[in-house]
């Protein structure tokens, strides 16, 4: 069983960035992808992206690309978000994801383990 708790949320001006951080214990985080979801206010939980087990391939959905970067260190058994450029549509609840399965930048097969969720706040 993997434990995953994300950290890092915060409110930030628009334009400025925070990095998300999901560090997991319990498990072979090693051995897991990992991606990134978020959910706003009155909307359905949206995919952000997501990384092999290895870190050596990402996924980006379309909205967040060349501003978002996710990051694994399997050393340290933590996963990264780090956020730039941040608008206010980024304004969410992210939540990090195990053991899921990549298929594109546009779909992420979620796993079985997710996290607390963390807050990201946006002001203009």
């Amino acid at each position: 069983q993997v434990q995953l708790v994300e950290s890092g949320g915060g409110l930030v001006q628009a334009g400025g960035s925070l990095r998300l951080a999901c560090a997991a214990s319990g498990g072979a985080f090693r051995t897991y992808n990992m991606g990134w979801f978020r959910r706003a206010p009155g909307k359905e939980r949206e995919y952000v992206a997501a990384i092999t087990y290895n870190g050596r391939i990402t996924y980006y959905t379309d909205s967040v690309k060349g501003r978002f970067t996710i990051s694994k260190d399997n050393a340290k058994n933590t996963g990264y978000l780090q956020m730039n450029n941040l608008k206010p549509e980024d304004a969410a609840v992210y939540y990090c994801n195990a053991d899921g399965v990549p298929f594109s930048d546009a779909f992420y097969r979620p796993g079985r383990y997710w996290g607390q969720g963390t807050q990201v706040t946006v002001s203009t």
